[in-house]
């Protein structure tokens, strides 16, 4: 009887078994559709949406710098610039720091200081994007004008003398430089803002290099100091080559993060329509002229159309940022 019964218990387990798949099955194929069917949503209402401009201005969209809601002229590429820049900037910035402290955390830092570190860096990445901003706009930006700037300006245009053996000697000029660190220092612009989208990122892809330099074979690095390598011929020549593949696909997350970033960047670069050939001067990027500007833009208004076709502009271009960062990042995932 008991093992009738059993038999019994078997065969009905079974049964709820065989229903119970196809309707997990099923849930499971709706949750992935629901997720094509949500991006596909998200490119479609932004095309849509930007066809007016699209239609009204053609490819010169991409290439005019106008924004007059007055006289309805607008234009992509001012905003395009400065997130194009900001973000590279931002990268230019990240991408050493986050380097060293990976490599710290990895390679030199004792065991007890890892842990606390690693959740200092969790902790950076959770911090809202407006609390940067207003550590941005009443820290960084004053230091950023009163010091850093006028010295940065001072520096390559030639306004600097100092005395040497007894001779007065002036920095001479560097046209190309001088240039680039121009303007009135208003602490604001393009360099400020891509200084804090630099702190904004660190964290991500300081994560990312801890994560897969700690996933180097240890006997490829026990091998390579009996053979007397030092800490940083290691790092160079075994530990970057093995995760060179993950190294830049995380630096491409980071840069993903940067192109999208909105609140933090509006309080500092300035929000002025305009392209300057200095990293000082004012500036907007797609995501900070959206949100300053969407507010006031009419339903139907030719103005909420070129909003939106930034939108789908800024869609795009992180789109294929994190492509490639998925494509960078899978032949690692595989090893």
């Amino acid at each position: 009887m008991q093992q009738a019964a059993t038999i019994a218990g078997l065969a009905s387990g079974r049964r709820r078994t065989a229903i119970g798949d196809p309707i997990f099955a099923a849930l499971a194929r709706v949750a992935g559709v629901f997720v094509l069917l949500l991006l596909g949503s998200l490119i479609l209402s932004l095309f849509i949406g930007g066809l007016p401009a699209f239609r009204a201005f053609g490819a010169g969209f991409l290439t005019s710098t106008a924004w007059d809601p007055v006289h309805q002229a607008f234009g992509a590429a001012v905003s395009v610039y400065g997130t194009l820049i900001t973000s590279i900037l931002a990268l230019i910035f990240a991408v050493p720091l986050a380097f060293g402290i990976a490599f710290y955390l990895t390679e030199l830092a004792p065991a007890w200081l890892r842990r606390p570190i690693g959740t200092a860096i969790e902790l950076l990445a959770a911090v809202p994007s407006i609390i940067y901003g207003m550590w941005g706009f009443f820290v960084i930006v004053p230091i950023m004008s009163q010091y850093i700037e006028p010295w940065i300006i001072s520096l390559f245009d030639g306004s600097i003398e100092f005395t040497l053996a007894g001779m007065d000697i002036q920095f001479p000029e560097v046209p190309i430089l001088e240039d680039l660190f121009s303007g009135p220092p208003f602490g604001t612009g393009l360099a400020t803002a891509a200084m804090i989208l630099a702190v904004m990122v660190i964290p991500f892809i300081a994560a990312t290099m801890r994560d897969v330099f700690d996933t180097v074979p240890a006997v490829y690095k026990e091998s390579a100091y009996g053979v007397g390598c030092t800490t940083w011929e290691v790092m160079r020549s075994i530990v970057l080559p093995y995760t060179r593949v993950s190294v830049v696909g995380g630096i491409m997350l980071g840069l993903g993060r940067a192109l999208g970033e909105t609140m933090a960047v509006t309080f500092v670069i300035g929000n002025a329509d305009r392209i300057s050939s200095s990293l000082f001067s004012s500036g907007n990027t797609i995501a900070s002229i959206v949100a300053l500007e969407f507010p006031e833009s009419p339903a139907g208004s030719l103005k909420l159309a070129s909003l939106l076709a930034l939108g789908f502009i800024l869609f795009v271009i992180s789109f294929i940022v994190l492509a490639i960062s998925r494509y960078l990042l899978r032949p690692k995932l595989k090893v």
